[in-house]
């Protein structure tokens, strides 16, 4: 029996990922590594597989070959001879507790206040005391900027406002690496300013990210790798400099035309 976790050099680790919904083909063997306290950016047209790939590190969406590993830890699957069995619910929510995820439309329970918004997982998830998560919680709003709204509920803010929520509730987990799924994409414009501050902040702070981004600037400015997907593969990556101004790939050069 193979073990699930093993040492590893790397926070993620995803090799040969592959995912097909019916016949489309989204993922075609994606090989991905995030070192401990790195910013990977994730670029590429629409229809390129960022998302299904952002997806599946935290196993909202089941692999169909390959293997992905958080802090060396097998994700979704335990290891059996040559043959994954997926892990049972509870030990999927163990998983995802230690795996932040932002998401584009903030998905925040709107019957629920900024700050039981923020409780809510480390309570449930995570069994940690209401006293500890809360005093937490209201110290991650003051530093994302919202806490003055701790007591207001997700519809009495801006969406600038309830994205730092969420970024508040991400954080709230401890996690081990947070992902970021277009984490400006359904913000006015005048808005997405205050949210690129906060993860350049998380950056700074030596927090690990995976961040699918069409912010191209922002990107080259925090991120340490970035990857270049099309077509469900990788088609490059390394550093801004490398990809930015010296793209290898006529893919990449074509898409960076149009956008830079």
């Amino acid at each position: 029996m193979t073990t699930e976790i093993e040492h590893s050099p790397f926070a993620v680790e995803a090799r040969g990922v592959h995912k097909s919904y019916g016949a489309l083909q989204v993922l075609k063997g994606v090989d991905l590594t995030v070192r401990p306290g790195e910013v990977t950016a994730i670029l590429g047209p629409s229809g390129s597989g960022k998302s299904t790939l952002l997806r599946t590190l935290n196993h909202l969406e089941k692999v169909d070959a390959g293997s992905i590993r958080v802090d060396g830890e097998l994700v979704g699957y335990r290891q059996k001879g040559r043959k994954l069995h997926e892990l049972k619910p509870k030990e999927i929510l163990r998983q995802r507790s230690q795996i932040g995820f932002v998401f584009q439309n903030f998905n925040l329970f709107p019957h629920l206040t900024v700050l039981e918004n923020v409780i809510e997982a480390p309570l449930s998830a995570q069994r940690r005391s209401r006293s500890e998560v809360e005093s937490e919680a209201l110290e991650l709003l003051k530093r994302v900027g919202v806490g003055d709204k701790a007591h207001d509920y997700p519809r009495r803010l801006s969406g600038g406002q309830q994205q730092r929520v969420a970024i508040a509730r991400a954080l709230a987990l401890r996690p081990k690496v947070i992902l970021f799924d277009e984490p400006t994409s359904a913000l006015d414009p005048e808005l997405v300013g205050e949210v690129l501050e906060v993860i350049r902040r998380l950056a700074r702070d030596g927090a690990t990210l995976v961040i699918v981004t069409h912010e191209v600037g922002f990107a080259r400015e925090v991120a340490d790798t970035v990857v270049f997907m099309d077509g469900g593969v990788v088609v490059e990556q390394g550093s801004p400099a490398q990809v930015f101004d010296n793209p290898q790939h006529d893919r990449t050069r074509a898409f960076l035309s149009h956008v830079l």
